[in-house]
């Protein structure tokens, strides 16, 4: 599932392909933003990314992509 975060001042968003289910990304945001802690989210490759809780902007979780290449797999 791809996760994109927007940073306050900043023109970029950062991009996470997880593998975490919609509920815990989504649990995970509003616990780093109630408690202002950073925000952890690890991608599929084990990569982890720490977001400062005061800069994130916005959130959007997506679903879980389907694969596949070309106009057929809309």
């Amino acid at each position: 599932m791809e996760v994109k975060i927007g940073v306050l001042h900043t023109g970029r968003e950062i991009t996470i392909e997880s593998e975490a289910a919609p509920e815990e990304v989504e649990r995970a945001v509003s616990d780093s933003v109630a408690s202002g802690s950073p925000l952890r989210l690890v991608d599929a490759k084990g990569t982890v990314f720490l977001v400062p809780a005061a800069v994130v902007g916005y959130v959007e979780i997506g679903s879980a992509r389907k694969g596949g290449v070309g106009f057929g797999n809309l």
